[in-house]
């Protein structure tokens, strides 16, 4: 039933897929507001049980539903199963910006790159040149991925199956939104949030970036990890970015804006008044400078990990059906 769930919420979501501002999305979006509204007295205490409310008012129902359904037919749980998977997935919910760029990017339009790229990223993209704007495409295509299509698969497989769907994609978006906009970042209301996500996303992270090398280039993809990871700040991040540019031999990441380095301040530059900030050079991770090519090859890694994913998931069900 787990595999034909999913199978089926990919199939319906490749023909119908799910706007971003659809009833559902928006209606937890406002509940998320309400909840920051109701406990966020600038303790981390109060985050943490905000957390919990959230989490208890949307996955404990889910459950439920999926409990009762089971229990009267195989197929209601299997529908509810179905709607509760496309409902949390998210395979084709930012493919249009990334596709958009991808066109513009084939066709010389540089410009209309750097604004749907601004869109999609909420970054200032104005001075990017060619390279840079692949790179960020690149590296936005692969954490989304994994966020809106891996994370979802394995707490889906979870014993708690939908809820688990549910758990994961509430908790990203909590561990986003309850630190936004950045006043919000320092608060300590949404710390626990940012905890919560990391530790739920700790096992699915590492799959993914598993996954990326096993369909790609497996010997960089690993020695990337292994090797660079940590230089993001993001520690997630890095795994995933530096095991998905090493599968395709492409170099993700750079060193000032995701690096934590040793800063070096020159003295005389000091003693004049003028604060003079060195990064260290840094061993580079194994790979070429992203060009247009590298987001047909995202694409292309993309679905070999999805195809992986769905091959496993098979056997699995199958191994659980003949025994």
């Amino acid at each position: 039933m787990t595999f034909l769930s999913i199978l089926c919420a990919l199939l319906i979501e490749q023909i119908k897929p799910l706007r971003a501002d659809n009833p559902v999305y928006s209606a937890v979006k406002s509940f998320a507001a309400q909840v920051e509204g109701w406990f966020n007295a600038g303790k981390a205490e109060h985050g943490r049980l905000g957390w919990f409310v959230m989490i208890g008012a949307l996955t404990v129902p889910t459950l439920l539903i999926y409990l009762a359904c089971a229990h009267f037919s195989a197929i209601a749980a299997l529908v509810w199963n179905i709607l509760i998977v496309y409902l949390t997935l998210g395979f084709r919910h930012y493919s249009h910006y990334f596709t958009s760029i991808q066109l513009a990017l084939n066709a010389g339009d540089t410009d209309t790159a750097r604004r749907l790229l601004a869109e999609w990223t909420k970054q200032d993209t104005t001075a990017l040149e060619l390279n840079e704007i692949s790179r960020l495409a690149v590296e936005k295509a692969l954490i989304t991925t994994h966020r809106h299509v891996f994370g979802v698969f394995f707490w889906f497989l979870m014993p708690i199956g939908p809820a688990g769907a549910v758990l994961y994609r509430v908790a990203e978006y909590l561990a986003r939104a309850w630190n936004e906009p950045d006043h919000l970042k320092n608060e300590a209301f949404g710390k626990f949030a940012t905890r919560a996500y990391y530790w739920i996303d700790w096992i699915p992270a590492r799959l993914t970036a598993t996954a990326f090398a096993v369909v790609g280039n497996f010997e960089d993809a690993i020695y990337a990890w292994r090797n660079f990871a940590h230089l993001w700040q993001n520690e997630t991040t890095g795994i995933i970015l530096s095991a998905g540019g090493g599968a395709m031999g492409v170099r993700l990441g750079t060193p000032v804006e995701n690096v934590v380095a040793p800063v070096v301040v020159d003295a005389a530059a000091l003693d004049a008044g003028v604060v003079d900030i060195m990064v260290p050079e840094l061993d580079t991770a194994p790979g070429e400078e992203p060009t247009v090519r590298a987001l047909q090859s995202t694409v292309g890694l993309v679905w070999r990990a999805l195809l992986l994913w769905m091959l496993l998931l098979l056997l699995l069900s199958a191994a659980v059906w003949l025994g």
